[in-house]
């Protein structure tokens, strides 16, 4: 009986290998943006793994290829891939793309040293003040309006780190950055003990929509996109959905170990 039935699990073992390999494929243009996505972690961050999941769930086999942001744009809109993740609303995209349904809300906010404390209301509580930055980053169209009247300065460099060292070292008094983002780059760049110094202000500065977006020169785009938003909103109403970020915040989707 053993024997037989070890047959069996061999035959349906071998059965099934060749029905996942041909599975349709779909390909993902993304840029590198922990902890939500990011070639260097567990299931690629995710926002990555989310997506992942959802289209498995409609039968494809999915890949990412981690670009950097500008050719991952570029070439998902050429039709050489079949989706890019993910990425904000501007009107101008909807020339290249379809958008699928808000995959991801993002929050800004004002990080500061606790020792300094801080509260804000209005733009205008922020005048005088020397902020640190992300180079070519926009924070919003009403908090770029603000920055351009000059009465509150934006230091900009390239990094997270950069940012965070220089308020550690009070050259700025406030650096705004994704609430998620943040934390990620505290916890991997920086000392338990330096990260303790850092807060965030609950209020967020701004509140952003992501969205996969599909190349429209791909006959495939719009069928694609309504199975996709078809299966978000399934794992939405299940609370599959937020579990994705609840891993997220206990700390699940950590870097993946470095190999030799």
């Amino acid at each position: 009986m053993f024997q037989r039935l070890l047959l069996l699990l061999t035959v349906l073992l071998c059965s099934g290998a060749p029905h996942a390999a041909e599975q349709p494929l779909i390909r993902i243009s993304a840029g590198e943006w922990p902890p939500y996505l990011s070639a260097r972690l567990i299931h690629q961050g995710p926002v990555a793994h989310l997506i992942s999941d959802l289209l498995a769930e409609e039968g494809y086999r999915v890949e990412f290829s981690f670009l950097p942001w500008p050719r991952a744009y570029a070439e998902a809109a050429a039709g050489k891939y079949d989706a890019t993740a993910v990425w904000m609303h501007k009107q101008d995209r909807e020339q290249d793309f379809l958008f699928s349904k808000p995959l991801l809300n993002e929050q800004f906010v004002f990080f500061h040293l606790k020792s300094q404390p801080f509260d804000w209301q209005r733009f205008e509580d922020l005048d005088g003040m020397l902020l640190g930055g992300g180079l070519e980053y926009s924070y919003g169209t009403d908090f770029d309006v603000y920055l351009e009247s000059g009465r509150v300065r934006m230091e900009r460099v390239s990094s997270d780190r950069q940012n965070f060292e220089k308020l550690l070292k009070e050259r700025v008094v406030l650096y705004p950055q994704e609430l998620n983002v943040g934390y990620a780059a505290l916890r991997n760049e920086f000392s338990a003990e330096e990260a303790e110094r850092i807060t965030h202000h609950p209020r967020p500065l701004l509140v952003n929509l992501s969205y996969l977006l599909l190349p429209r020169r791909l006959e495939q785009s719009n069928a694609l996109r309504q199975r996709f938003d078809a299966r978000l909103q399934q794992f939405r109403q299940s609370g599959r959905y937020q579990q994705y970020f609840d891993d997220l915040q206990a700390g699940y989707y950590s870097p993946l170990p470095l190999t030799p």
